[in-house]
């Protein structure tokens, strides 16, 4: 995500929790409130890629009402479950929440009703109203919000409307005037809105349906949520890259035994460098020396950058010489051979001094295998770059010891396949460099990082928790950990075994609870945006290998969040 969109998102974000009174924070294109992510649909809170800060800021603070003025738990309890049906729902719950404007924040107003003017005018441009199933629901849209506000029609929808309006003013105008007279009770307000969705939704099967017979009713519904796509819930569409949806696993969310591991008889944690034969290991450094060579970054200049971030007081020097302080007994000779001498002062002076660990922690699965050469260059220039800079560092790395389960799965098999056993791998953790080594005793363990058969599957919770208990063991007193990745965690035995989402949802819990335990996480997304699991983001592009600027925007991340 670019710097100016990032500073954007972060205001928004703090405005949406000044007007909701609610701690929440938006990652990527997700609503959290801890760990937990809040789902707010709308249509008209739909944000372009295209669009500037007045459309963000009519989307925050229409976000802020609905937090404020919904309880989200009793919207989802009586929400329908057809795509229509949950359309219609959700769109007027939104308006309604849109129509308690507080009359002492004006600017809030004007905000939240040009955003829905703004995305009336992209719904006819889009050509929504081109077909009878769009203009019905942007009729439907238009009414509600003229209605729940007290406001007439917009000029360029009232004649576009007037047909579709006489056509159903029968049938819905009762369900429009109950909810215009509930719109401070939520649940009676629900059991209207309720009716009108699955209304809608009925009307639209059967048109289709009307249309092409043959098809059957499931087909007719089909095409009309394909031709409506674009209304529902999508990404936010402000990334650079891709963000992955992440999801969760309905095992980690029923169950009490929460997250599980099969067993632990063949993990393992190993130097890296023991697993490559000495004469290829130094094979590896000399073609890594020759990359940092070509690489050309000015690594003083970024060391220096991170520095005066990590850099705190700390009084363990003095300056001597002084007129008044404290008196140095060293220099009372002086005084007695001339007592005018004034300067036999000293005072303790703080000398700023970086107290920090920084721990970089790449995912090695195979699809991370392509991309080994720019990883191994990123990992290097960062490790110097960090020491220059005086903090402490270490280089991890995770795998499986084995592909679709090895060992693991195999003790599974023999004892009957009980249900839902939890991880099912064989877990490798690798030090490349651990924090108590310097650079350059580890150059050659890094070089590790280019042997391309330890890439195999991710689990990338397990690792995620391992760094940090390796953080929170030194003394340093801030930690940060860097996490290189290009995806959500992938380990096939264990999905097959458990539910799709397994490894995702227990890594958005370790990470909740890690940042909740003071590490502070930086996802770097290889390919991808991972603003969906990790706090603070670095989109990396490394198709075309490794940049300077995508080292220039990780070292000011990690400057932006040290000095934090």
């Amino acid at each position: 995500m670019e710097p100016r969109r990032q500073r954007e998102q972060a205001l928004c974000g703090a405005a949406l929790r000044a007007l909701s009174g609610r701690r929440v924070e938006w990652r990527a294109a997700r609503l959290l409130e801890g760990d937990r992510e809040l789902r707010l649909d709308a249509p008209h809170l739909r944000l372009q890629a295209e669009d500037g800060l007045p459309a963000r800021r009519g989307h925050c603070d229409a976000t802020a009402l609905r937090l404020r003025h919904s309880d989200l738990a009793q919207h989802e309890q009586a929400a329908p479950s057809g795509a229509v049906e949950r359309l219609v729902f959700d769109l007027l719950e939104q308006l309604r929440c849109e129509s308690r404007l507080p009359a002492s924040l004006p600017g809030l107003a004007a905000n939240v009703q040009a955003r829905f003017a703004a995305w009336s005018r992209a719904a006819l441009a889009q050509g929504l109203a081109e077909s009878a199933a769009g203009l019905l629901l942007y009729t439907l849209a238009q009414l509600g919000w003229s209605r729940f506000n007290g406001q007439p029609l917009p000029q360029e929808s009232e004649g576009l409307i007037e047909a579709t309006r006489a056509g159903i003013a029968r049938a819905i105008g009762g369900w429009l005037s109950r909810m215009q007279r509930c719109l401070d009770d939520q649940a009676a307000f629900a059991e209207a809105a309720l009716a009108l969705a699955h209304w809608t939704g009925q009307r639209l099967r059967d048109a289709q349906a009307q249309q092409q017979p043959a098809s059957g009713a499931a087909q007719a519904q089909a095409r009309a949520h394909a031709a409506l796509s674009w209304l529902l819930p999508q990404s936010d569409g402000n990334l650079a890259l891709p963000a992955p949806a992440a999801g969760r696993s309905r095992l980690l969310d029923g169950g009490s035994a929460g997250y599980r591991v099969f067993t632990t008889a063949y993990d393992r944690e190993v130097p890296a460098a023991t697993l490559v034969r000495a004469a290829l290991l130094r094979e590896y450094r000399q073609r890594l020396d020759e990359r940092v060579a070509r690489l050309n970054v000015n690594q003083g200049r970024l060391a220096l950058q991170l520095q005066r971030a990590l850099a705190r007081p700390a009084g363990s020097d003095w300056d001597f010489g002084l007129e008044a302080g404290r008196v140095d007994a060293r220099r009372l000779a002086q005084l007695v051979s001339n007592p005018a001498q004034r300067r036999v002062f000293r005072l303790e002076a703080p000398r700023p001094r970086p107290d920090a660990v920084v721990s970089l922690l790449i995912d090695c699965s195979g699809s991370m295998r392509r991309h080994i050469e720019p990883l191994a260059l990123l990992a290097d220039v960062l490790l110097r770059v960090l020491e220059r800079a005086g903090a402490a560092t270490e280089l991890l790395g995770y795998t499986t010891g084995a592909w679709n389960g090895g060992r693991a799965r195999a003790a599974w098999l023999a004892a009957g396949r009980p249900a839902h056993p939890g991880r099912l791998n064989e877990r490798c953790h690798l030090v490349f460099k651990d924090a108590a080594r310097s650079w350059r005793r580890s150059r050659l363990d890094v070089a590790a990082l280019l042997k391309g058969d330890l890439f195999r599957e991710g689990v990338d919770g397990e690792a995620v928790a391992w760094a940090a208990h390796r953080l929170r063991a030194r003394p340093e007193a801030r930690r940060i950990l860097v996490v290189v990745s290009d995806g959500c965690p992938l380990d096939s035995a264990t999905e097959q075994a458990n539910d799709a989402r397994y490894l995702d949802h227990h890594l958005q819990q370790v990470v909740a609870q890690q940042e909740r335990a003071g590490i502070t996480l930086i996802g770097v997304g290889v390919g991808l945006d991972l603003g969906a699991w990790y706090r603070h983001s670095v989109p990396a592009d490394l198709s075309q290998g490794l940049e300077r600027e995508l080292l220039h925007r990780l070292v000011g991340t990690i400057a932006r969040v040290a000095a934090a």
